[in-house]
């Protein structure tokens, strides 16, 4: 169990390791494009070096990337639906490149699609984006909140999604648990045994062996509320009791947790807490 925050990178890629070693970060996690839109910054050859070996300085093997805002595999506009299937095709290789474990992703919003048609869609946009990719960097379905048709905020919902890919692209496919996303979707992570009772159903829906990383975040919004407000941890409505009972939940202790927590001065508390109460 590593902590770890979103950084950036601002600059070039290069820079994220020691923005990371800044923060005090065992792991850590980035954009390595804009999260707005536009170009892909080049991985030239030079710039790769400057990253392996800014990881190699300062002990990163474990680090990930953020997939941009706008991708949407639900979209009935086949101009977003295929520009998103081909960024995250794109990541996927940019992640092999500089050595990445994973890329995370929200799935986007169905809006006026009927959610089994939508379901389908999002599963062929997966597979068309793991079809003939062979790289190391895996793609991993992130949990989502919000209002309105928003895909992937259940875990019944992912797992439908998942049943929907075939075999082949479906083994490269993991999943992402944000604690404030899931919250707002109404999973109750307030304490021990409402903690227990989460991953006890999604090991029966989804699978343990497919939970692959965790962002921790507190959440301003309330339970079930549909709202993805992130909230410095103890700050929001999960409360600190909820955080160490994730910390403390055996089945979790291979897993690393990301912090994409509001304010940079909160995240290293947010960390220096992490550390104190691991092992506790």
């Amino acid at each position: 169990m590593l902590f770890g925050t979103h950084i950036s990178a601002a600059g070039g890629v290069d820079k994220a390791p020691i923005n990371a070693h800044k923060f005090l970060c065992e792991c850590y996690q980035f954009f390595s494009r804009s999260p707005q839109g536009g170009k892909a910054p080049e991985l030239s050859a030079e710039i790769i070096k400057k990253f392996k070996a800014n990881n190699k300085k300062f002990g990163f093997k474990d680090f990930y990337i953020h997939a941009p805002y706008y991708i949407n595999l639900a979209s009935l506009d086949n101009k977003i639906y295929y520009g998103s299937i081909s960024v995250l095709k794109e990541e996927l290789e940019r992640g092999s490149l500089l050595g990445a474990q994973y890329l995370m992703t929200h799935l986007g919003s169905a809006k006026e699609m009927e959610t089994t048609l939508a379901i389908k869609k999002v599963a062929l946009g997966i597979e068309k984006i793991l079809t003939g990719y062979n790289g190391k960097t895996e793609f991993l379905i992130e949990i989502s909140a919000g209002a309105g048709k928003i895909m992937g905020d259940s875990f019944e919902e992912i797992k439908l999604i998942l049943d929907n890919i075939n075999l082949a692209a479906r083994k490269k496919v993991g999943v992402c648990f944000d604690t404030a996303h899931a919250f707002a979707s109404g999973y109750d992570l307030r304490d021990k045994k409402t903690v227990t009772k989460v991953f006890d159903v999604f090991d029966k829906t989804i699978g343990l062996k497919k939970l692959k990383l965790i962002h921790l975040n507190d959440s301003k919004a309330g339970l079930g509320s549909h709202t993805d407000r992130h909230a410095h941890l103890g700050d929001g409505q999960i409360g600190l009791a909820g955080f160490k009972a994730l910390l403390a939940d055996k089945r979790l202790q291979k897993i690393n947790f990301i912090l994409e927590t509001p304010t940079e001065a909160g995240m290293l508390k947010d960390i220096e807490w992490l550390k104190k109460t691991r092992g506790i």
